[in-house]
């Protein structure tokens, strides 16, 4: 496998507002704590160290302990999980949803990222411990965002009637989708057939893939997580302390010119039952959740929060809080969109104490197979070329392979020049006839860009087999027109290559920020 890295701008695929992050412009920098460099992290862990409470640490252990109970996990995540008892361990972490089948690529590059981050800052403090966590979103209740998966070109569907937070959902109904997948699948015949709950089945392929790596499995729909989040449930539901803060974040980052992503409410939090997951809103004096006909009194909602914390669901404002109180987590790894909108949040951690952590850019990555990568060396095209949409590449491609002049650039500079000479002189006799010829300029300008495009077009019909090709590579490497991670599965990859995770992990570098082309040749 042949690495080459592309800068992002060279990609066209990311937004100004996470470029300007990942290049530290000096406006943002008050949006967040500390950018993830390796000596960065020395102030960040004396800082969560010295936060972090002891409690908080034996609940999370015990909690694990607990979720794990029932699994056959790998000795380094046994390892792990007896290490984070000490106070010299600390944890970094990704979520995502509990996508079928891990969903699209880059679940897994999170994943990557988040372990090579650790063994690079074990190297840089030998003196701390340092756990990758995969914090489950299963309190999501967006079952149309992970029902579906694509192999080989063919989109997968998961077909079942639940509703409510997907964690909870039962795997019963996988049967069907299990037995119309091509290809050894065993591993997951294996989670979805012996597991009774989605979040289950998720950890235990997950436990399977990276277990080995030593990564831990969050699951925050947990009782005695949920405790240790009381306080901010009680702030945000009889106080609505949050809204306040972000708003002021939203309207500093709008007079900078940056549209922001998630939106907060007066209060941030779901009603969280089996089968149901909706919002709460304060009509009156009451408390009534959304769509349920559900209906609590204040001193109702008190007495929950005290005895059924896991009733209340954190939305994606108070989700990363929760996170950071009940780990002792340093660094927090997202895609483009997730690191822009946790830059709206700075001022919920600082309200609450609570370090905030570092933002890392998930690694990103297009994996080209064999016979993908001698398609596309045939078409004499460079592979950044590819990022570039359709119209633009098939341009780029007919003026290169072109024996013919077909931009009239020199003609346009030279008829622009002698247009100035005439201008000058018509001005000399009557300054009122220099909008004549300029208008004039203009017009033949025009017209030989009509030119242009006629002989572009002519020069695409005359190349209509070499674009034909390209077309064909392109659309391999972008489904649908949009990025590789973000449509195919890993197993388009792994049912070939066996060791493509560990590839992966070997060429990935957390703390380069350039997206990875990754070839087989």
């Amino acid at each position: 496998m042949h690495l080459q890295k592309i800068p992002f701008e060279a990609t066209h695929s990311f937004t100004p507002f996470f470029l300007d992050y990942i290049h530290q412009k000096e406006s943002l920098k008050p949006f967040y704590g500390r950018f993830p460099t390796i000596t960065n992290f020395s102030d960040q862990l004396k800082e969560k160290a010295a936060s972090f409470a002891v409690q908080n640490r034996e609940v999370l252990v015990a909690a694990l302990q607990q979720q794990y109970k029932l699994f056959d996990i790998a000795e380094p995540v046994k390892t792990n999980l007896e290490k984070l008892k000490h106070k010299a361990t600390f944890t970094v972490t990704t979520g995502h949803q509990l996508n079928i089948f891990t969903g699209p690529l880059y679940f897994i590059y999170k994943i990557i990222t988040v372990i090579n981050t650790c063994k690079r800052l074990k190297e840089a403090y030998p003196d701390h411990n340092f756990v990758p966590v995969y914090w489950m979103a299963s309190e999501d209740h967006d079952y149309d965002e992970i029902k579906s998966f694509r192999l080989y070109g063919k989109k997968y569907m998961w077909e079942t009637n639940q509703q409510g937070a997907v964690g909870r959902f039962h795997t019963n109904d996988f049967k069907k989708l299990l037995a119309d997948i091509p290809g050894d699948i065993n591993l997951f015949k294996e989670a979805y057939t012996k597991h009774k709950k989605l979040s289950d089945a998720v950890r235990y392929y997950v436990n399977a893939l990276f277990g080995i790596e030593g990564l831990i499995v969050v699951d925050g729909d947990d009782q005695a997580l949920k405790k240790l989040f009381g306080p901010a449930i009680e702030q945000d539901l009889f106080e609505q302390r949050h809204k306040p803060v972000v708003d002021k974040a939203d309207a500093a980052l709008d007079a900078i010119g940056y549209k922001t992503q998630i939106h907060c409410r007066e209060i941030n939090l779901f009603y969280l039952e089996d089968g149901l997951r909706n919002r709460i809103e304060k009509v009156g004096s009451k408390f009534s959740v959304v769509d349920s006909g559900l209906s609590y009194t204040e001193s109702e909602l008190r007495e929950q929060i005290k005895k059924s914390p896991e009733k209340f669901s954190p939305n994606v404002v108070l989700r990363p809080l929760y996170q950071e109180m009940i780990l002792p987590n340093l660094a927090y790894v997202g895609g483009p969109a997730e690191i822009v909108y946790w830059l709206q949040l700075k001022g919920i951690f600082d309200h609450h104490g609570i370090p905030f952590p570092v933002l890392m850019p998930r690694n990103f990555a297009l994996v080209i197979d064999a016979p993908t990568d001698r398609k596309l060396t045939k078409t004499g095209i460079g592979v950044e070329d590819f990022f570039l949409d359709k119209h633009q590449l098939f341009n780029k491609v007919a003026l290169k392979f072109s024996t013919s002049p077909i931009m009239l650039n020199g003609e346009k500079d030279s008829i622009i020049d002698h247009f100035k000479i005439i201008q000058q002189n018509a001005m000399a006799i009557d300054k009122t006839l220099g909008g004549l010829v300029d208008a004039e300029k203009q017009r033949v300008v025009n017209s030989l860009e009509k030119i242009e495009k006629k002989l572009l077009k002519a020069e695409k019909r005359k190349q209509s087999d070499r674009l034909q090709q390209v077309e064909a590579v392109k659309d391999s490497l972008f489904p649908n027109g949009s990025l590789q991670e973000r449509t195919d599965n890993f197993l388009n990859f792994y049912q070939q290559d066996p060791r493509f995770i560990t590839s992966l992990l070997k060429h990935f570098d957390p703390f380069d920020f350039n997206f990875n082309v990754l070839r087989y040749t």
